[in-house]
């Protein structure tokens, strides 16, 4: 469903099992970046009322979510540590187009968000089917579920909105990017690491 070209090796999880105060942490930040990022589309495109819904909406649930990871921080004793760099999202953010139309610019970033979704989705699944931690596993498949749903809710945006981009064929070029570049990553414990 992803389309994603390399799927995160399931050993990941025990990195991120073993430091959980880390990976809770980076996942609190990364939900609050993904909120940031809906509400800084809606800023830019105030004019299109569906997508300010939608995009409401999700920074809504993005914010929640991120209330969520404080109260896992919380329940197992650690603190909410300072966010850090995350520099899987700084090399997508460089492969966004940033000459040629405003139109192309913002279905970009439509798209950056949707792989931000899809690869978040994909690392969510992989902690859910793999941590031994039950109660945990059980919230990463229902944030995994919440995260595919922003997944295609960015990328319909971008097929619906598009005037002057072939969506299909540069999604298919944010998807080779990100194969070749998720291969350096998946030893951190971090969502994106």
């Amino acid at each position: 469903m992803l389309g994603l070209k390399l799927l995160t090796d399931p050993r990941w999880a025990n990195i991120a099992e073993s430091n959980l105060e880390d990976i809770l942490t980076d996942h609190a930040w990364c939900e609050q970046k993904a909120a940031s990022n809906a509400i800084s589309l809606i800023t830019q495109n105030p004019e299109q009322d569906t997508l300010v819904h939608e995009l409401t909406a999700i920074a809504i649930e993005e914010m929640q979510h991120f209330q969520l990871v404080i109260g896992w921080i919380k329940k197992r004793g650690y603190t909410l540590g300072r966010e850090r760099k995350d520099d899987y999202v700084n090399q997508l953010l460089k492969f966004c187009r940033k000459d040629g139309s405003r139109n192309m610019a913002f279905i970009d970033r439509l798209l950056f968000a949707a792989m931000i979704e899809a690869r978040s989705c994909e690392r969510f699944r992989v902690l859910s089917q793999n941590i031994e931690d039950k109660e945990l596993a059980g919230f990463y498949h229902d944030l995994m579920v919440s995260e595919a749903s922003h997944y295609t809710t960015f990328l319909n945006f971008a097929r619906q909105l598009s005037t002057d981009v072939d969506v299909d064929r540069r999604w298919a070029e944010w998807l080779d990017f990100e194969g070749k570049l998720i291969q350096s990553y998946g030893r951190k414990e971090q969502i994106h690491g």
